[in-house]
């Protein structure tokens, strides 16, 4: 069983910059891809950003590219999303998942395990 817990949001004003945190329990950066969803209200979660076992590739959604950057602080045993440049269209709530392996690392659907989610309000 993997336990995700989230961290580090809240509001900020356009062009600001935030960190996401996500604590992981166990040996879960060596055994599963570990990726970023957000989801707006009324709106599909969506993929924000990917990161391969031990800390492998990295893929991002072409709204973040270039403005975020995933990556893992072993030492802490945690997920860390970096955020900069923030538009109003980020808000949302930020959930860190877990996936024992897929081709599909867009598809929420490919996850086994997901944090309960931090909220990011960005204001214009």
């Amino acid at each position: 069983q993997v336990q995700l817990v989230e961290s580090g949001g809240g509001l900020v004003q356009a062009g600001d910059s935030l960190k996401l945190s996500c604590a992981a329990s166990g040996r879960t950066f060596s055994t599963y891809l570990m990726g970023w969803f957000r989801q707006a209200p009324g709106q599909e979660r969506e993929f924000v950003a990917v990161i391969g076992r031990s800390g492998g590739s990295t893929r991002y959604a072409d709204s973040v590219k270039g403005r975020f950057t995933i990556f893992n602080d072993n030492a802490n045993n945690t997920l860390i999303l970096q955020m900069k440049s923030l538009k109003p269209e980020d808000t949302a709530v930020y959930y860190c998942a877990a996936s024992r392996g897929t081709t599909k690392v867009v598809q929420p659907t490919e996850y086994d395990y997901w944090g309960q989610g931090t909220q990011v309000t960005v204001s214009s």
